[in-house]
C-alpha cells in the first residue's frame, strides 16, 4: 500500500525533529508534536460524523490547523477540499455543490463569507459549519473545542487507505473556464514527496520557508510534503510580506525557497534583498509561470543557484529537475524530467515533435492524478489511453533532453499563419526597465487571423512609452511578433499564484475597444 501519511511516517521515524516553524503567531513543533495534532484533528472529524470518502472544504489561510486537517486527510479522516480565500461566495457555491461537501470549515476572516454562502442553494448540501476561530462563528462549533490538548490519541490508529483513494480535491483556477476538481490519490502525494526528494536532492537539514497559499498545489507539494518525506523544517508565513520572509531567512537559516516569477521580482526589489544575509541558501526555485530569464540572471549576480521547474496540479507541481552548472548553462529551461518521468513534446500530427520545434507537453508516470472531478468528458480530452496525460502546454526539447516551455496552446496566437508565443514576448517586455509587468493576448484580426495585444504595468507614468517600448522589443523579436497595440493598467489580473488571467484581459480590451483594423494600433511597420 502507498500510504499518503506523509507526517505519520515521518513522525514515527524522526518524531524530535523540528517539523514546523509558524511565524504568526510564533509557534513551533516538532514532528511528534504536530503528528499528534493531525491526530486530534481526526478524530474530530470522525466525531462530526465524517467518513472516510466524505468531503471536507476548508476555507482558511496558512495556519497550523490548515495543516492538522490536511494531514488529517492523510490518515484517512475526509477527502480535503482546500478553497481559494480570494473566492467569493458567488465563486465557492458551484465548488460546494460540484464536490458534495458535507462540512466546512472556516476561519474567522471568511465568517461573512460563510455567512453569504448559508443563503444559496447551491451550499445546501453542506451539513455542518465549523469555526476554527472563536468570534462571529454564527453558533458554529469552534474546531479546538472538538479536539482539545487533552483528547485522548494514544491509540489512534489512522484509516487504512489504498494508493488510489481520493486524499484530496485542488480546484484549479479557472483562468480558462469554470474551476475542475482535480482528483489526487494517496499514491500521487507520496509520490511527490519521493521524487522530488530526489530530483531536487532535499535533505533533513533543509528549512523551507512557505508564503504561498497552502489552497494551492504549489503551497502543498512543491515544497512541504516533500520537505516532511525527507525530515526537513518548514517555515509557515501567513501570507507575502518581502521584509518578514528576508528576515525570516536570515533568522531560521533557510536553505531552499520556492517562489513565482512575481513573487521573485517583488523579493528582489524590496530593500531587505540586498542587505539579508543570504549564506545559508544553497538554491532557489521558480514555478508557476512562465520566468523571465533576467530575474534568474540577477539573483544568480548575488552568487545564488536560481532553478526554474514545472508542473502542474493535475501531474504534481515538480516534474523536472536540473543540477547547479545546468541552471547557468541552460538558463530558461526547466530541465530534465524526473526520474520515472516520462515526458513528450507532440507535434499536430501525433508524433513526436524533432528536437527545436514547439509541441505539446504530454507526461505519462505515476505522479499523475486521477482525472476531474464529475467530469468524465474533460477528464478524456485530457487523460489518453496509454497513460499520457496533456498539459496542453506547449514545450521545446533540445538535443540533450532539456525542455523549455513556450506558452500555453491554448494562448498561441496564428497571424498571418504563423505561430507567436505570447511567453516570449512577454520575457522581452518584462527586460524593459520601465516595465513593473507584461502579458500579452490575441485578439481577432480581419487581415491576420490575430493579432498581439500587449498590457503592460508601468514602473511609473512615462516610463514606457509605446513607440520606445515597441522599439525595444522589435531590437530583440523578428517584427512579426510585435504587439498590434500597447494597453496600459495599473495592474494585471492574477490568481492567487500568480497566474495572469487572460480572459479577464481579453474581456477588458474587447469592451472598451472596437475589433482592430488593419493599419491600426501601436505595431511599427515593415
Amino acid at each position: 500500500m502507498i500510504s499518503g501519511d506523509v507526517l505519520g511516517e515521518r513522525a514515527r521515524i524522526t518524531p524530535d525533529a523540528p517539523a514546523l516553524i509558524v511565524v504568526d503567531p510564533p509557534q513551533r513543533f516538532t514532528y511528534r508534536e504536530l503528528d499528534r495534532r493531525a491526530a486530534r484533528a481526526a478524530v474530530a472529524l470522525r466525531e462530526l460524523g465524517i467518513a472516510p470518502d466524505d468531503r471536507v472544504a476548508l476555507l482558511a489561510h496558512n495556519r497550523v490547523e490548515f495543516l492538522d486537517l490536511f494531514f488529517a486527510a492523510g490518515k484517512g479522516a475526509c477527502i480535503l477540499v482546500p478553497i481559494g480565500t480570494r473566492l467569493t461566495a458567488h465563486e465557492i457555491a458551484p465548488i460546494l455543490a460540484d464536490c458534495g461537501a458535507r462540512l466546512l470549515i472556516y476561519d474567522g476572516e471568511h465568517a461573512a463569507t460563510v455567512q453569504a454562502l448559508r443563503t444559496m442553494e447551491e451550499a445546501a448540501q453542506v451539513e455542518s459549519w465549523v469555526a476554527l476561530d472563536a468570534g462571529p462563528t454564527h453558533g458554529d462549533p469552534v474546531l479546538a473545542t472538538l479536539a482539545l490538548d487533552s483528547l485522548e490519541v494514544e491509540g489512534f490508529v489512522a484509516t487504512r487507505r489504498d494508493g488510489e483513494d481520493l486524499y484530496c480535491l485542488l480546484y484549479t483556477s479557472g483562468t480558462t473556464g469554470r474551476p475542475k476538481g482535480v482528483m489526487i490519490p494517496h499514491r500521487q502525494v507520496a509520490w511527490n514527496g519521493y521524487n522530488t526528494v530526489a530530483g531536487w536532492q532535499l535533505a533533513a537539514t533543509d528549512v523551507s520557508p512557505i508564503f504561498t497559499p497552502l489552497y494551492h498545489a504549489g503551497g502543498l507539494f512543491a515544497f512541504l510534503v516533500p520537505i516532511f518525506t525527507i525530515g526537513g523544517t518548514v517555515v509557515l508565513h501567513r501570507g507575502f510580506d518581502p521584509a518578514e520572509i528576508w528576515a525570516t531567512v536570515e533568522r531560521e537559516r533557510c536553505t531552499v525557497i520556492l517562489g513565482v516569477p512575481t513573487i521573485w521580482k517583488l523579493l528582489a526589489e524590496a530593500p531587505e534583498f540586498a542587505r539579508t544575509d543570504l549564506s545559508s541558501v544553497r538554491c532557489l526555485y521558480s514555478g508557476g509561470a512562465p520566468l523571465p530569464t533576467w530575474i534568474a540572471e540577477l539573483y544568480q549576480r548575488h552568487g545564488l543557484v536560481f532553478k526554474q521547474g514545472f508542473g502542474m496540479t493535475e501531474v504534481g507541481v515538480n516534474c523536472f529537475t536540473m543540477t547547479a552548472a545546468d541552471s547557468v548553462a541552460k538558463l530558461g529551461s526547466i530541465g530534465r524530467p524526473m526520474m520515472h518521468t516520462e515526458a513528450r513534446v507532440v507535434g499536430t500530427d501525433g508524433a513526436d515533435a524533432p528536437a527545436g520545434e514547439v509541441g505539446e507537453l504530454w507526461f505519462r508516470g505515476p505522479h499523475l492524478s486521477k482525472g476531474y472531478w464529475n467530469r468524465p468528458e474533460a477528464t478524456a480530452e485530457s487523460y489518453l489511453a496509454g497513460g499520457w496525460f496533456r498539459s496542453g502546454d506547449l514545450a521545446r526539447r533540445d538535443d540533450e533532453g532539456f525542455f523549455t516551455i513556450a506558452g500555453r496552446a491554448k494562448e498561441m496566437i496564428i497571424s498571418g499563419g504563423v505561430n507567436i508565443y505570447p511567453a516570449e514576448i512577454e520575457a522581452v517586455l518584462l527586460q524593459h526597465p520601465g516595465v513593473c509587468d507584461a502579458a500579452v493576448v490575441g485578439i481577432e484580426h480581419p487581415v491576420w487571423g490575430e493579432a498581439g495585444i500587449a498590457f503592460v504595468v508601468p514602473l511609473a507614468e512615462e516610463s514606457a512609452p509605446t513607440a520606445a517600448l515597441l522599439e525595444f522589443v522589435a531590437e530583440r523579436l523578428a517584427r512579426f511578433k510585435l504587439p498590434q497595440e500597447i494597453v496600459y493598467l495599473a495592474e494585471l489580473p492574477r490568481t492567487a499564484y500568480g497566474k495572469v488571467v487572460k480572459g479577464e484581459l481579453r474581456a477588458l480590451y474587447l469592451s472598451g475597444r472596437p475589433a482592430a483594423q488593419p493599419g491600426e494600433g501601436g505595431k511599427l511597420s515593415g
